[in-house]
């Protein structure tokens, strides 16, 4: 264990606190009664938990790609299942970015939802241990434990507290991901009837064949894709967006969906490289489409919430095409980006929460002209609006241009079709803009009523104004992040190196098959 761990020196055990603080406070959450006092105890619960994680950062080993602040104990030990977690580069930003995100989460929902607020703080207490036990586990059963802990929160979220179509949108969402979770969990047996051992490193470590690499490597994948969401595999996420309330927007956007690329990284490069090398062009390929064809929907569509979820297929699709570039460049510009991306569609599903209380509608025709009647609201909305469409200086061009110099430098196909999709990117947001801030409306609004609305109070402003500071924080000074990461990714190219011997003899090279994938990318997106 210690070739791989560096076990926790704090005071405390920081990652089991991580996961048992909000635990807790969703079971003292049912012995609460009021709904100030519920939205209180939300608050200081999500708070602590932000606080405990603070040293992840401060005390975090930036020499080492051993996963740190390590937990271990036996569990069930006749069939080698242990309690262990650790963080490595990889996965401490996204942990932080959870522990970060949820007391926002509870102060967009301050005044949204209007009944069963008990019931609601506690599935958001628990939805965030789960996601922070997914992030933290390094045996694969406590990762699919986690995994599918965090699926019925989410599916309550949208089935409680969602629009008039969420029936329908939370049943899609639970079958989807179910499906998914199927072909994880077979995944996991079959490596445990191969190694004998469940432990997420030394899984990495082991030497399978090349057929046996492809099947796992496809279970995994299709579990991931489902996730992310890839195309062709994402048409639950616009649904589960648009009739989810905002905090289950917010957490979908900045941290579900980063658990498909998270496995992406810790499950199919490490354990399949050979495999991950072979299919390396198709998954280009289908992250490519993801990239122009959720830019391309998001550009026709009249409701905001509906346009700010098919721009996040479009996101999640740079995301994966970093990941599959196999370079140091792609790879850190993709978790880089799922950070971005946490951040800014997450302040932007709280844009649109907040006009929605307002208005009563999330219809762009319903919301324009806001500029002199919300100058603090559309100051923040045109901020994020350039931060989603990867304006220079904020957090989103680091990442990426570091995916586009990636495409360049490997495939110049790939980073032609890749920038299509920022082109669209920011045609669809300040189309957005454009219209919310200056344009003459031509829906229900025009006939006075918005000489009503309120600009935005000290909670909705001190919510939108913390995201700001990460807009710019990352924008102008991104190294911090990088560095984190910096020799995680490292050793996982020398995994992916090590591991490429299993590839059949005659495989062809990757730049010829992208040639011709170029082709197939260009017939797909000319469907209708």
């Amino acid at each position: 264990m210690e070739q791989y761990l560096i076990y926790n020196t704090l005071s405390y055990p920081i990652l089991t606190a991580l996961v048992c603080v909000p635990l807790f406070g969703a079971i003292i959450t049912l012995a609460i009664r009021g709904d100030r006092n519920l939205k209180i105890w939300g608050m200081l619960v999500t708070l602590l938990t932000a606080v405990l994680s603070l040293p992840l950062y401060t005390s975090f080993d930036l020499t080492t790609a051993k996963y740190q602040f390590a937990e271990f104990s036996d569990w069930i030990p006749f069939v080698n299942i242990d309690y262990v977690l650790g963080v490595d580069g990889i996965s401490v930003l996204l942990v932080l970015l959870t522990t970060l995100i949820m007391p926002l989460c509870i102060l967009c929902s301050w005044t949204y939802i209007k009944d069963r607020f008990k019931e609601f703080i506690c599935v958001l207490l628990l939805m965030e241990a789960s996601m922070i036990g997914v992030f933290i586990s390094l045996n694969t059963v406590l990762f699919f434990i986690f995994w599918e802990a965090m699926l019925v929160p989410m599916y309550l979220l949208i089935a409680v507290w969602g629009g008039p179509r969420k029936d329908y949108a939370s049943i899609k969402f639970f079958l989807y991901t179910l499906i998914g979770s199927i072909f994880l969990f077979v995944a996991i047996i079959a490596l445990y009837v191969t190694t004998g051992t469940f432990f997420i490193p030394e899984l990495m470590t082991h030497h399978y064949s090349f057929s046996y690499q492809m099947w796992i490597f496809w279970a995994f994948t299709l579990a991931f894709a489902i996730k992310v969401p890839m195309w062709p595999l994402h048409t639950w996420l616009p649904a589960a967006h648009v009739e989810a309330p905002t905090a289950g927007s917010v957490i979908l956007a900045s941290v579900l969906l980063k658990m498909g690329g998270y496995g992406f990284l810790r499950f199919c490069l490490p354990m399949a490289p050979g495999a991950t090398v072979y299919c390396m062009p198709y998954l280009i390929a289908l992250s490519i489409i993801s990239i122009v064809f959720g830019g391309y929907l998001a550009l026709g569509q009249s409701d905001v919430k509906r346009l700010i979820a098919y721009s996040s297929v479009g996101h999640m699709g740079f995301v994966t095409l970093g990941i599959f570039l196999l370079n140091d460049a792609g790879i850190k510009g993709a978790i880089l980006q799922m950070i971005n991306h946490g951040i800014t569609t997450g302040a932007l599903f709280i844009c649109v929460g907040i006009i929605y209380e307002r208005t009563h509608s999330r219809e762009i025709s319903d919301n324009s002209a806001l500029g002199m009647m919300m100058p603090i609201y559309v100051s923040f909305l045109v901020v994020f609006s350039l931060s989603s469409l990867a304006f220079p200086g904020t957090n989103s061009f680091v990442g990426e241009f570091l995916v586009l110099m990636a495409s360049f430098s490997k495939y110049k196909v790939v980073g032609g079709f890749a920038v299509i999709g920022a082109i669209l990117a920011a045609a669809y947001m300040l189309r957005l803009v454009q219209k919310m801030v200056w344009a003459d409306s031509d829906g229900h609004m025009h006939h006075g009523e918005k000489s009503h609305l309120i600009d935005l109070n000290f909670r909705e402003t001190a919510t939108l104004a913390f995201l700001t500071i990460f807009v710019f924080w990352i924008g102008f000074h991104p190294a911090p992040f990088l560095k984190v990461m910096d020799a995680s990714t490292t050793h996982l190219l020398q995994q992916l190196e090590s591991g490429m011997n299993v590839l059949p003899a005659g495989h062809g090279e990757p730049h010829a098959l992208l040639n011709g994938v170029g082709e197939s990318i260009k017939h797909v997106l000319a469907l209708k």
